[in-house]
């Protein structure tokens, strides 16, 4: 049946699909390095030396995927992954610092210091019909851990541990452009599918049948989206055509593997294109579902945009970034939208960003589930544009302790170039931060009071009960996520609120935004 299975995917049939099969002999084209040209100064010693290990060993063993793909195109890869005809077993028992991880897709972390090699052995086709089946139901805990390829009704793969022959290992790789190994102790390219000429023709291909692949792992609609917008690559109509129609399948993939697949995107160094790729391809609905209602609106787009173009133009400088702050940015005019909402309905306005705040967050994280420390950054990201509204009295000086001042900040930045808040409160901020004693009490002493960059419905004061009951709005304080939402009612500052906002800043989440 593999055998059989293999014929179909290399021989004539695939041949007529525009050569993305094998040469029908199943021997790969060996590219000697006066043709591909790869600087041995970009590749990493530490995966030089797992692939040199292996071979002493008498296995085979090449640097593979997306890696080889980067080295060609002459772009230093981030990290570097290797594939062999070793076992796991038998890979973690040559190297010390070595250990087996993955259910689904069982591969070898090799570490040296702080790089980490994957080793992953290579991989059999397996025909739909010979795998596994469990329906739609889903699995039971531990149910699956000693099978070795499951599928569910949709055809989608649970568990793909069954080892084969490197024609096998490339049959099965997603895109031509990945699916070609190099062979530092040679030199040598070996390519099974094509992918050098299509990587010279800049163009993404599938290998095999589009449909059936996206099938088997949704996550590939996203990953041919990041490819195109990183490399500049043309998406094959033949690959395109499925993914408006398979789209939906992404709801099936579990949320914390969606996440990463999304945090892969967005921190790419071309996030904006990945956006207009994914809307292209009407991919964003699964994924941000909100979203598409800000780039609707002329400064919600304009927003997002800048915080995109901002967080490219760090990445590609080699700045640090906060997926925390890029979260914020994508999501704040929806928690502006809804803060509005509550306070037109006549919620103070301390509550109501806090309720805001749960409304977005509810509805995104059952989709990405966006990890909880993210969750707390945007949360005080998103208060802390209150508490920078107010410009009087000893806020300011306080809000210098504040451990996310700086994202805070550049949040503020970004909201006055889109033109949502006046240039000058950015401007006060910056000549706060920047100054020293004398021309910060300076600033406080103009009495600049609050810039009116945070919506706020008609200012209302409740009686104060003799019994000592609630009393103005700045006695709000968050307590979910450790985010400290404002001040609010008053240059008063509320010692409760800013004794919370200490208690937070021991949590460092990094002082950076995006």
């Amino acid at each position: 049946m593999i055998r059989k299975l293999i014929k179909k995917l290399l021989g004539k049939d695939t041949q007529a699909e525009g050569g993305a099969g094998s040469p029908p002999s199943g021997v790969p084209v060996v590219i000697p390095v006066s043709t591909h040209g790869i600087d041995p100064s970009l590749l990493s010693k530490n995966a030089v030396r797992v692939t040199d290990t292996l071979q002493q060993a008498g296995f085979k063993a090449f640097i593979v995927g997306g890696a080889v793909r980067d080295l060609l195109l002459g772009i230093a890869p981030k990290d570097f992954d290797v594939a062999t005809s070793a076992t796991p077993e038998q890979v973690q028992r040559l190297f010390r610092r070595a250990r087996i991880i993955g259910r689904r897709f069982q591969i070898v972390h090799v570490q040296f210091g702080q790089e980490i090699i994957e080793t992953s052995t290579f991989r059999a086709l397996v025909d739909a019909v010979d795998s596994e089946q469990i329906g739609a139901r889903r699995p039971k805990k531990g149910e699956l851990d000693r099978k070795t390829h499951v599928t569910d009704e949709s055809g989608r793969v649970l568990r793909d541990n069954v080892w084969g022959e490197q024609i096998e290992d490339a049959a099965r790789r997603d895109f031509t452009v990945n699916a070609m190994y190099y062979d530092p102790a040679t030199q040598t390219v070996h390519d099974y599918h094509h992918g050098w000429e299509d990587i010279q023709k800049r163009v993404l291909r599938m290998i095999g049948d589009p449909a059936t692949r996206y099938r088997e792992d949704p996550v590939r609609m996203l990953r041919v989206v990041r490819f195109a917008a990183k490399l500049g690559f043309k998406i094959d109509d033949a690959t395109a055509a499925p993914i408006p129609q398979l789209a939906p399948l992404i709801d099936n993939v579990p949320a914390a593997r969606l996440f990463d697949e999304m945090l892969k995107l967005l921190l790419s160094g071309h996030a904006w294109a990945c956006v207009q790729q994914l809307r292209s391809q009407g991919l964003h609905h699964g994924l941000l579902p909100l979203l598409d209602v800000v780039l609707e609106q002329p400064l919600g787009e304009k927003f997002v945009t800048l915080a995109l173009a901002n967080t490219d133009a760090r990445i590609r400088a080699g700045k640090p970034v906060s997926p925390g702050f890029l979260f914020a940015a994508l999501l704040w005019h929806l928690v502006l939208e809804k803060w509005q909402a509550y306070q037109s309905a006549g919620e103070y306005p301390i509550p109501a960003l806090h309720l805001a705040m749960d409304d977005v967050l509810d509805a995104q994280t059952g989709k990405l589930a966006i990890q909880r420390r993210f969750v707390a950054d945007m949360k005080e990201i998103w208060g802390l544009q209150v508490r920078l509204d107010k410009r009087v009295g000893r806020t300011p000086l306080r809000l210098l302790e504040h451990p996310r001042l700086r994202a805070g900040y550049d949040f503020l930045l970004l909201r006055c170039e889109s033109g949502e808040v006046p240039a000058e409160a950015g401007q006060w901020w910056t000549d706060f931060l920047e100054g020293d004693s004398v021309k910060r009490d300076e600033l406080l002493s103009q009495g600049s009071g609050s810039s009116g960059s945070t919506p706020a419905a008609k200012r209302r004061r409740r009686r104060r009960k003799p019994s000592g009951g609630r009393g103005g709005e700045g006695n709000e304080s968050s307590g979910n996520g450790g985010s400290t939402a404002g001040e609010g009612g008053g240059a008063r500052e509320n010692a409760t609120s800013e004794n919370h906002g200490k208690r937070v800043s021991s949590r460092q989440h990094g002082s950076e935004g995006a």
